[in-house]
């Protein structure tokens, strides 16, 4: 992945974080005060409305006090209190009183709770209300919610009872207010809230509002439950499908605190959700405009940082590739620019060094090429000067010997010469190494022909055996190579593993590939090298041993870096050697 992409990845989710973050703190922000204030309001009508419920239950209350104190009512209560009273003149007297008093319930009752007039139900007369004859202190008792009975259902009233005293018989008085929808849309609802009311009685449980029964009441079936159960305030928040909900319900006990009714304040969390909806709208606009800035920004970053890194690079590479003079070319004068000028300086101190390195090493080998000259040239001309010497003394010393001393003296001159020439013909063999002519070479079968090149060196008579090993991948495959320089490379590297073990012991070659490289290994049980050992190794001219001019190895190393390959070498004294060849599969 280039650095461009990654600036743009990063560029681009820092703004998407940073967006998310933002609409995530600002949206819960949001909700947690609208659901304060949504708290606060539904508080505030659930007090406003038990006010309500207290104001009308005074009202109720006086009403029904200065009805019973009314010099007819009092009349009414002596007529009705004589042992042959007729009630028959006074069953539609309950209407009349009621409008005048602004009641929407009121019923007259005998001492012995046979209702006398009935305002909401004239037919009621001659039934009995037992209740309201039970031995209470109406006077102190104040208004409380009751199930009335109506001609067509049974309706939730707030009602007082007060008690007309005749003597010893009583003539009490029940009025009160309805709780139906009129009531709740009387009530100061702020805009987004309502009250609904349900009616815990038979015939017919039901749920209402301010404009009549309520659709889906069903969903609210759990928080009404849950009220029926406990008899205290609950809340829940329905999702309905305009929109969700939250509703407080209070219950709404009568005089023997039974449920007759729940109250539920309704608060609706549409404007919230819609808030939410916009919040997270503005969020992922953001967030795609971010993600354009972030190209932007990547687009220009990648002006002002990478384009001056891939420059640099480009150089690094030239350097890499051999070209030491390359220079980066830059104008800024910021720490890109500081590291161009480095650059630069540093190639230019390769250079030179690379120079005084090249004339001192080129100093050190001829120095190293004439020390190993005259080592390898003085042991063969020391024997020609002595032939020489003899056959002088031959000739002027004993004439009749010369024949035979010079025939002597032949032989040694010819077989030293002949030394000569295979000396000079190794180094100038190392010298005029030809570049390798690269055909398709199989790994395991040229491994397996070198091998069987030493099978007679192996199991030789006179020496202690060596045991051969092979270890060939299937899949080391071809390479690209030059079969006459790789198979000497190998042979090389074999003899020398046959000469690090004189006692015997195990030759070991294997074959991999790896990353598309192949791999040769060839391993043996002798003495080993030390570290400087190992780092001479394949200098020209050093040699471990007593008998070889040194050039083994350095040939080996020579072939290899030809076939744009790597040969290394692993050794601990006593612990044997591996050397390593990486070749690729084609140069």
């Amino acid at each position: 992945m280039s650095f461009r992409t990654r600036l743009l990845i990063s560029f681009s989710v820092a703004v998407i974080l940073t967006a998310g973050l933002v609409t995530l703190i600002v949206s819960s922000a949001t909700r947690r005060a609208f659901e304060q204030r949504d708290n606060q309001r539904t508080a505030a009508l659930v007090a406003l409305f038990r006010r309500e419920v207290a104001r009308r239950g005074d009202e109720v209350v006086q009403r029904v006090e200065g009805l019973a104190a009314a010099e007819g009512t009092l009349r009414m209560a002596i007529d009705l209190s004589r042992t042959d009273a007729d009630a028959a003149p006074y069953v539609n007297e309950a209407g009349a009183l009621a409008a005048a008093h602004g009641l929407d319930l009121l019923e007259l009752i005998s001492y012995d709770g046979t209702i006398v007039s009935s305002a909401e139900w004239p037919a009621r007369f001659g039934y009995k209300a037992e209740w309201v004859a039970q031995p209470v202190d109406w006077k102190s008792q104040g208004a409380f919610f009751e199930a009335v009975e109506l001609p067509d259902e049974t309706a939730l009233a707030l009602v007082a009872v007060r008690a007309v005293s005749a003597g010893d018989r009583n003539l009490y008085v029940v009025g009160g207010y309805r709780l139906d929808r009129q009531f709740l849309a009387a009530l100061p609802l702020p805009a987004g809230m309502r009250a609904l009311l349900y009616r815990n009685f038979p015939p017919a449980q039901t749920l209402t509002d301010a404009n009549g029964p309520v659709a889906s009441a069903a969903a609210l079936d759990e928080l009404i439950g849950n009220v029926r159960a406990h008899l205290r305030d609950a809340a829940q928040t329905v999702d309905w499908p305009d929109g969700p909900e939250t509703l407080q319900a209070m219950p709404l006990l009568g005089r023997e605190k039974n449920l007759l009714g729940v109250l539920l304040v309704g608060s609706s969390r549409r404007d919230l959700a819609a808030l939410v909806r916009e919040i997270r709208r503005t969020g992922a606009l953001a967030a795609f405009a971010g993600i354009l800035l972030g190209a932007a920004l990547s687009f220009w970053a990648a002006r002002r940082i990478t384009l001056p890194v891939e420059r640099l690079a480009a150089g690094a590479r030239e350097v890499a590739s051999g070209n030491w003079n390359a220079r980066v070319e830059m104008a800024s004068r910021d720490e890109i620019g500081e590291l161009a000028r480095a650059f630069n300086s540093m190639t230019l101190q390769l250079v030179e060094q690379r120079d005084r390195l090249v004339q001192t090493e080129r100093v050190a080998a001829w120095r190293e090429l004439a020390r190993r000259l005259a080592h390898e040239l003085k042991n063969p001309l020391f024997p020609l000067q002595i032939t020489i010497e003899n056959l002088q003394r031959a000739k002027e010393q004993a004439p009749e010997q010369f024949d035979e001393v010079f025939r002597e003296g032949s032989e040694t001159l010819l077989a030293e010469l002949a030394d000569l020439k295979k000396i000079v013909g190794r180094f100038s063999d190392f010298a005029k190494m030809p570049p390798p002519q690269l055909e398709r070479v199989d790994v395991n079968e040229m491994v397996r022909q070198t091998m069987r090149l030493f099978e007679a060196q192996f199991q030789g008579e006179g020496r202690p055996p060596i045991v051969a090993q092979i270890d060939c991948a299937e899949d080391a495959g071809f390479v690209e190579a030059d079969p006459e320089q790789l198979g000497r490379a190998l042979q090389n590297l074999a003899l020398n593993a046959i000469d690090a073990m004189p006692t015997g012991g195990t030759l070991r070659i294997r074959t991999a590939r790896r990353d598309g490289r192949v791999e040769l290994e060839i391993s043996d049980t002798g003495q080993g090298l030390t570290k400087e050992e190992c780092e001479r190794l394949f200098t020209p001219y050093y040699t471990t041993k007593q008998h070889g001019t040194g050039l083994g190895l350095a040939i080996v190393q020579s072939v290899v870096a030809d076939h744009k390959g790597k040969i290394s070498v692993e050794s601990e004294p006593g612990r044997g050697a591996t050397f390593r060849i990486e070749l690729p599969e084609k140069p």
